[in-house]
């Protein structure tokens, strides 16, 4: 588990910033996929039919594109990590902030969409593990720390 932990305040202070990262990171991975799937019907195309003219400047642009999409998913989930901040799934956008409950580490659970943290759950447990932050869980939260 990471050595950096949130309590519930600082980890909703991050939200707004996390969430224009996570959709940043969602649509650059979006643009690299569309990249991906022309290059690879071209290919094909190019194979089936024994050569082809290719728009050489188009797929020049595209490559381009894809690079540049590359980069922006790098920065997005890297900035994101840097806050210490666990990404578990792009795709829905789902975020994990490190946490002490009691004795246990656990996690802070959000996902892109619902207004607040409301959710927590073990380190074992994952998303389908979650379960509602109650006053008994959060008189448990232990205070953040940081290294």
């Amino acid at each position: 588990m990471a050595e950096e932990t949130f309590d519930l305040e600082r980890a909703e202070k991050l939200l707004p910033l996390l969430e224009r990262l996570l959709r940043n990171a969602a649509e650059a991975r979006r643009l690299v996929s569309e990249v991906e799937r022309e290059y690879g019907s071209l290919v094909k195309s190019i194979c089936l039919t024994g050569g082809r003219s290719v728009d050489v400047a188009h797929f020049s642009r595209c490559k381009q594109e894809k690079e540049e999409g590359d980069v922006r998913l790098r920065e997005s989930v890297g900035e994101i990590e840097q806050h210490g901040c666990v990404l578990k799934d792009l795709d829905i956008g789902l975020l994990d902030f490190p946490c002490r409950v009691g004795d246990r580490e656990a996690y802070l659970c959000w996902r892109l969409g619902e207004p607040s943290i409301r959710f927590w759950h073990a380190i074992d447990e994952g998303f389908a593990g979650r379960k509602p932050i109650d006053e008994k869980f959060l008189a448990q939260l232990k205070r953040p720390r940081t290294v």
